[in-house]
């Protein structure tokens, strides 16, 4: 009887296991700022899966966000304009891996989150994304040299348009 245990135990355990790696919930993050780079993103959360480089319409890209420290930090601002958008790039995460990501982004501290669709690169798609959107902000701040430069880190990694990334170098830094 007690090796019928055993291995009730051990196939209950395999099972479960593959019950969890194989529906593990996971979400489609959309970072526009410092996070989109893969190595930032990666020290801040291990398991973020890059799905690609997606643009955001009807948003503008502001270094307004009053940060922790004192500094703008980015913002995915809400315009309605067709014309407007939003470069960045798509994660995947999961449910555990967000609750550290809100940690560092400071979620309820100037940061909300939205849900939006974002569409891939040369119209390969379209996919469902939350981000983190601003709800303090000041437009006199200007962000850190070091802060600019991990999103221009990221924007350069990513080849995003020439436009895009002329437009995050154009930002007056401290």
């Amino acid at each position: 009887m007690g090796n019928n245990v055993t291995l009730l135990l051990h196939n209950f355990l395999r099972l479960s296991i593959h019950w969890i790696t194989r529906y593990n919930l996971k979400m489609n993050y959309f970072a526009y700022g410092s996070n989109m780079s893969l190595p930032r993103i990666q020290d801040r959360i291990p398991g973020a899966e890059k799905i690609g480089v997606a643009v955001l319409t009807g948003h503008q890209l502001r270094f307004h966000k009053t940060g922790q420290d004192g500094s703008a930090k980015c913002d995915a601002f809400f315009t309605g304009k067709p014309d407007d958008s939003v470069w960045g790039v798509v994660f995947r995460i999961t449910e555990e891996e967000k609750v550290v990501l809100d940690g560092y982004e400071g979620l309820g501290y100037g940061y909300e989150i939205k849900s939006v669709s974002v569409n891939f690169r040369d119209d390969t798609g379209t996919a469902d994304a939350f981000l983190y959107y601003a709800t303090h902000i000041d437009p006199a701040l200007k962000p850190y040299h070091w802060y600019k430069a991990f999103v221009l880190a990221g924007a350069i990694e990513n080849q995003f348009p020439e436009s895009a990334i002329q437009a995050i170098q154009a930002v007056e830094s401290q």
